[in-house]
């Protein structure tokens, strides 16, 4: 059960993700190059970001990994099946991450660093 909600967050990311550049929301491109930012600031200490960003990595080393040829031999459809929801997951959580990285980032830049005095 818990694994579904999880999946129906993802796909549900991946729609808005995709539907709020339309709406005025950050872009694709705009997305996709805050992710090497996303990546120094979280190495950093800066942001949030490390167990999502493992999560992250993790599913794009289970598609691009060798062992994950095995399933698309024995069970060609269905091993392709599991393909098709990890990159769609992957995908609506790159969106919904980079989305927050951007708020983020706009609510630091207003931030004055300082010392606050009483």
């Amino acid at each position: 059960m818990g694994r579904t909600l999880k999946r129906r967050a993802a796909f549900t990311a991946l729609v808005r993700a995709l539907a709020s550049g339309a709406r005025g929301g950050p872009s694709l491109g705009e997305r996709l190059a805050a992710l090497p930012r996303m990546i120094r600031a979280t190495a950093r200490g800066e942001y949030d970001g490390g167990l999502r960003l493992a999560m992250m990595t993790a599913a794009t080393a289970y598609v691009v990994s060798p062992v994950d040829v095995v399933p698309e031999l024995f069970l060609t459809v269905f091993g392709l099946v599991d393909d098709a929801v990890m990159v769609t997951w992957l995908a609506g959580s790159v969106l919904a991450e980079t989305e927050r990285f951007l708020e983020w980032e706009a609510r630091r830049s207003s931030v004055i660093p300082g010392h606050v005095t009483p």
